[in-house]
């Protein structure tokens, strides 16, 4: 089961909270994945606002963020209304549109995009389906145990996932069919989400769609996407 994203968001926003030293205040951080056809990560656009410097080319901060703890500890992301409540609390005004929003996108920061991995043997799709696919999204931060336990309610997890799973779940939707399962991955140090898509005819749009949201999902329970990979 799916619970989908607030519709019509299509970039991402934080919130970056003020440094404990007071040296750096609260800025609005907006972020998008570049992708490759297959929905593989390329690239991440991104600018921040402050009262003070207005929008700014933020490529540091988005590296910084998703490898800093100091820094991933200060972010929180947060939806499109709660980033223009911020904006509007801060000074800014009325937040411009999504597409205004781009033209601050200045510095793109590619994502290596390699051949997708084979993990042994190659699996043919059951009967019915035309193509497998494998898919790892990363996630930087941490989830508290009453959020793994809300995941596993609203995934309608079994605990049938494969091992290390902390939440599992699938879904049939628009000619695909998914599975899904949520681990502690880099020795503890991330979150991978793992999406089997077994494919008929047509079903490239829901694989767009579903692997969207439960990326959203994630980011609602506090999780940083880093990067979309896949692995066959």
């Amino acid at each position: 089961m799916i619970i989908d994203p607030p519709s019509g968001r299509a970039l991402d926003y934080h919130l970056v909270l003020p440094a404990p030293d007071g040296h750096d205040g609260e800025c609005v951080l907006v972020e998008e994945f570049t992708r490759q056809d297959d929905l593989c990560a390329t690239g991440l656009h991104s600018a921040s606002w402050t009262p003070s410097d207005g929008w700014w080319s933020s490529a540091s901060l988005s590296r910084g963020l998703r490898a800093d703890p100091a820094v991933l500890a200060r972010v929180v992301p947060v939806g499109r209304a709660e980033a223009a409540d911020a904006y509007q609390r801060l000074g800014g005004g009325e937040l411009p549109s999504e597409v205004v929003l781009r033209t601050y996108f200045r510095d793109h920061q590619p994502i290596a995009a390699a051949t997708p991995l084979r993990l042994g043997p190659t699996q043919p799709p059951p009967e019915g389906f035309h193509e497998r696919r494998v898919y790892r999204v990363l996630f930087a931060k941490d989830l508290r145990v009453e959020q793994v336990t809300a995941l596993r309610s609203l995934w309608r997890t079994t605990g049938g996932g494969t091992a290390g799973s902390v939440a599992d779940g699938r879904h049939d939707s628009g000619g695909a069919r998914f599975t899904w399962d949520l681990r502690r991955v880099g020795n503890t140090l991330a979150w991978g989400l793992d999406v089997t898509v077994l494919m008929r005819e047509g079903g490239a749009p829901a694989v767009r769609e579903t692997l969207m949201n439960l990326t959203n999902l994630l980011r609602q329970q506090g999780l940083i996407a880093v990067t979309t990979e896949r692995f066959a």
